[in-house]
């Protein structure tokens, strides 16, 4: 079987479509309309059963704004959740004010409701009571107004799960992305870019990529210097650490080639050389990840002891309760975490 692509799986005896819960994100940012736009849609209905975890007022006045004909069925618990075709099913946590809430604003209360709504999600499939979560929009200034120690879901979800070894994955048709570094400044991911840091995003990068279904994951490392470093005449980052760690987990049977400028990485990844790119910053990454397909990106972190997925994007104040968000990156999130879940279980 080629590396290519991942293998197909079934949920074993299992008849019943996988359950996933949808966090319902910042309520005062596009999450809400995103989600009851996606649960509306026939392919989700079709991949799955949904569960939103969130407030059911703010997802009723949601419904409203974005004129969908499903309602709202507001439940206490899992086990009350019908799955009907022309309902939502609503884990109501009954945490926010909506006359109060500021559409479009960063607020400490929102902040505190969209941590919430994960903290709840990652319970339920810790406890198995769900197959998966994929998570709506959260926002770093209102977790940050709320006293949240966390920067993103990442960080939450490794400190809710008890792991250190956590990264995120970056997917969109055609190309998929994993980072060294994520959320620093540039300025000091110089060095941060060490051996063991490498050598432990391949780690779980061939991991994650197994649990997809990929029989033997091709990996690539992108350089962190222009022309991955010349030799040394323009930086040995790729001497001194990339290029040891790439030889590293060769020996250790991961089938990784590196360091490869930057330049033309994603691009042979795209053509089909590559299962994924280790980059070595954020940018480095997102953005060929938005260039190629961002409308479809998504993310799934990697290192976990459940599925999660998300949407690649933020809370767009700027657009928020208006009608005009696009959901195409929540249904693929949702049909990604619903896949995932079924090769995980082959």
């Amino acid at each position: 079987m080629s590396s290519r692509e991942p293998t197909s799986g079934q949920r074993g005896s299992r008849n019943e479509k996988p359950l996933i819960a949808v966090t319902m994100g910042d309520p005062a940012g596009i999450g809400p309309e995103i989600i009851v736009k996606a649960a509306d849609r026939d392919e989700i209905q079709h991949c799955c059963r949904l569960l939103a975890v969130g407030d059911a007022s703010i997802l009723i006045a949601a419904m409203e704004m974005t004129e969908v004909s499903l309602t709202i069925n507001p439940v206490a618990d899992v086990t009350e959740a019908c799955f009907d075709r022309s309902r939502l099913d609503v884990l109501d946590l009954e945490n926010v004010d909506v006359a109060a809430l500021a559409s479009g604003e960063v607020s400490a209360a929102a902040g505190e409701a969209s941590v919430t709504y994960v903290r709840k999600a990652a319970e339920l499939a810790q406890e198995g009571l769900v197959d998966a979560i994929a998570t709506g929009p959260i926002n770093k200034s209102a977790l940050r107004a709320a006293g949240i120690p966390y920067i993103g879901h990442t960080e939450l979800l490794a400190a809710l799960t008890d792991e250190d070894q956590v990264t995120t994955m970056l997917v969109t048709p055609g190309l998929r992305v994993v980072h060294v570094t994520r959320h620093v400044p540039l300025r000091e991911v110089a060095a941060l870019i060490t051996k063991e840091r490498v050598l432990e995003t391949l780690y779980i990068t061939d991991r994650g990529l197994r649990q997809m279904g990929f029989e033997i994951p091709s990996l690539a490392v992108a350089a962190l210097n222009p022309h991955g470093g010349d030799g040394g005449l323009v930086g040995r980052e790729e001497i001194e650490e990339i290029g040891p760690a790439v030889e590293e987990a060769v020996r250790e049977g991961i089938d990784v080639k590196g360091p490869i400028p930057a330049d033309s990485v994603f691009l042979q990844a795209i053509n089909g050389a590559f299962d994924a790119v280790v980059a070595m910053y954020h940018d480095q990454g997102h953005i060929p990840i938005k260039t190629h397909d961002f409308a479809h990106s998504v993310t799934v972190t990697l290192g976990l002891p459940i599925v999660r997925t998300s949407v690649d994007h933020g809370t767009a104040f700027e657009i928020a309760w208006q009608g005009e968000a696009d959901d195409t990156s929540m249904v693929e999130a949702i049909r990604l975490a619903a896949a995932l879940t079924d090769r995980r279980e082959a």
